[in-house]
């Protein structure tokens, strides 16, 4: 009679489920406690933020215009003046690396956001519908992953031409695969879950059981996986600036920069080696932060 009762009683159904204990607050709060005890992720991630900052405010931090030429004063020195010196133009460096920043962050951020939402929308669908639906966008998945991500989107790039919009479109609609097989693996072990089938009795539509039930569960998988993918993009935004197929000059990237300086790498290594520096401090301080999240947000840590 209890069963009979509570298939007619929502609050009932998610009782038994086991629902009324989940705390997804306290969950979230006691992992960003454990992210926060490492010390070194925790420096990295002001580290993000310091460079977001200087992204967004270029136009303030920037001490020249990093477009302005002066062939008069080409590869001067450091000095208080320009503390990285200036390019074969004369354009001051540090400009260029502050302006430079704007590009990778908008890449990396915009890119994900791209990938996130096409392989979370796939793989929802095919975790949780499975059957015909699982085997069409499983082959659809396998028909993308198996194309050369780097070979792509240089592909992409030759045929659309440069622009930011293009480097979003090349590196956008490639990286999402790896989302999508992840979310599906996740989404294929919870849907026959207490609570799903719950949810099912209590006459909740499919959708609202993936964004109420499925996606939530999810939720640290995305953090996780997006994090760990922008140094992917940021690399490879740079891979196609370098090659002359990313953004349209004169715009600012640290690729681009390092483009520029291969005729000068002997005269002037420095030229070359600053946007290198900016590239490798971007990458790992986003790989040490999603290493750190990885393992706060991994349950079996929970009492560790």
């Amino acid at each position: 009679m209890k069963l009979v009762r509570s298939l007619f009683d929502r609050n009932s159904l998610y009782r038994e489920a086991g629902l009324e204990n989940l705390d997804t607050t306290g969950f979230f709060r006691d992992a960003m406690g454990r992210f926060f005890k490492n010390k070194l992720a925790v420096f990295f991630l002001c580290l993000i933020v310091v460079f977001a900052f200087v992204a967004i405010f270029a136009p303030l931090v920037a001490p020249y215009d990093p477009y302005q030429q002066d062939v008069r004063a080409k590869f001067l020195p450091s000095s208080f003046a320009h503390p990285l010196g200036t390019d074969n133009y004369g354009r001051d460096v540090l400009s260029r690396i502050i302006y430079g920043a704007r590009v990778s962050l908008s890449v990396g951020i915009v890119c994900e956001a791209i990938a996130v939402t096409i392989g979370v929308i796939v793989g929802l669908a095919a975790g949780f519908y499975g059957g015909r639906v699982d085997m069409v966008l499983s082959r659809i998945i396998e028909i993308f992953a198996s194309f050369p991500f780097v070979l792509f989107a240089i592909a992409v790039m030759f045929v659309l031409g440069q622009g930011m919009l293009n480097i979003f479109i090349a590196i956008g609609v490639i990286g999402w695969t790896g989302h999508a097989r992840i979310i599906r693996g996740q989404v294929l072990q919870l849907r026959n879950r207490e609570y799903v089938e719950a949810a099912r009795a209590a006459g909740a539509s499919n959708f609202r059981i993936m964004i109420k039930h499925m996606l939530p569960n999810c939720l640290s998988t995305i953090i996780i996986i997006t994090t760990l993918d922008i140094p992917s993009d940021i690399i490879l935004e740079a891979t196609l600036s370098f090659l002359g197929l990313g953004v349209t000059p004169p715009t600012a990237s640290w690729g681009e920069m390092i483009n520029a300086a291969r005729p000068f790498i002997r005269q002037q290594p420095m030229f070359s080696i600053y946007p290198g520096i900016a590239i490798m401090i971007t990458v790992l301080a986003f790989n040490t932060v999603g290493d750190a999240l990885r393992d706060a947000l991994d349950p079996k840590l929970k009492n560790m």
